[in-house]
């Protein structure tokens, strides 16, 4: 753009001397000119704002992955301050032991999320592929969520829809699923009731759908949310802690997996449905 800039330039000048009388060639070379220069301001300032936003989530994400780090960290510390200082009952001991167990699990899950975020972004083919029986899998991901967040049976329930067998990575799709269900947990708010089930497509893909009755999510930010950092704004969203990677993750698994993965929602407050779909194991 510059180099042609410069050449339509020289042009204007050396026709200015020489071709002074053909003021039509003029007036063409200088509406180019023109043309071009508001055509460079204008990508010129959309790449500007691309980049703004870049860095802003960016610093969102650090911000959100220093908090994710430091507060396991700072928790357990001290707990184990404490144990070391003074004489605690075995009671009380045993909570200190199950409160620093959770906060390493939770410290363990950002550093994956950290990893699995920079292997999934390089493009290649699976590294274990195998026949997996997603009911089974999803069925673990849900009583993992049970045990991880506390809640009751009836907050998330799971319907086994028919065999659902695909080829893939099960570390991958159980990140992917977990990856969802958490989301659903996360963004329910009050009202915590979070349903799984599974179902054929066409009988040659599978789809997993978890619905939630939460915050739900604008219409225009329903493709924005599984980008890499991206976190839906509003006082609804923001108060809930997270990396920005969660969806990015899903949706990365499902195209590794020659799959895709969606999100449906009605508007803010009308609950949130996630899709992942996947080609069944021939």
């Amino acid at each position: 753009m510059g180099a042609v800039l410069i050449v339509v330039i020289l042009l204007l000048y050396i026709g200015w001397v020489v071709l002074d009388w053909q003021r039509g060639i003029m007036l063409f070379f200088g509406v180019l000119l023109l043309a071009m220069i508001i055509s460079g301001v204008v990508l010129n300032t959309i790449f500007l704002v691309r980049e703004i936003r870049r860095n802003e989530q960016h610093d969102a994400f650090i911000n959100a992955v220093t908090h994710e780090l430091k507060t396991p960290v700072a928790s357990i510390r001290l707990y184990l301050e404490t144990l070391q200082t003074r004489a605690v009952d075995p009671a009380k001991q045993q909570e200190f032991y199950r409160v620093m167990l959770e906060d390493s699990s939770r410290l363990l899950s950002t550093i994956e999320q950290v990893l699995r975020t920079g292997r999934l972004s390089r493009v290649g083919r699976l590294a274990n592929s195998s026949p997996v029986d997603l009911n089974a899998l999803v069925m673990e991901c849900v009583e993992r969520s049970r045990t991880l967040h506390s809640i009751g049976d009836d907050c998330v329930t799971y319907s086994p829809g028919p065999k659902a067998e695909v080829a893939g990575d099960s570390d991958e799709l159980r990140a992917a699923v977990s990856n969802l269900i958490d989301n659903a947990i996360k963004y329910s708010g009050n009202e915590l009731n979070v349903h799984a089930e599974i179902s054929q497509v066409d009988g040659k893909y599978v789809a997993l759908r978890v619905k939630d009755r939460g915050v739900g999510i604008p219409k225009t930010e329903l493709k924005r949310i599984f980008k890499r950092f991206h976190r839906v704004p509003g006082p609804n969203t923001t108060r809930v802690k997270g990396t920005g990677l969660g969806l990015y993750i899903v949706r990365s698994v499902a195209k590794r997996h020659r799959g895709r993965a969606w999100a449906e929602s009605e508007g803010p407050g009308q609950g949130s449905t996630f899709v992942l779909e996947l080609p069944l194991a021939t």
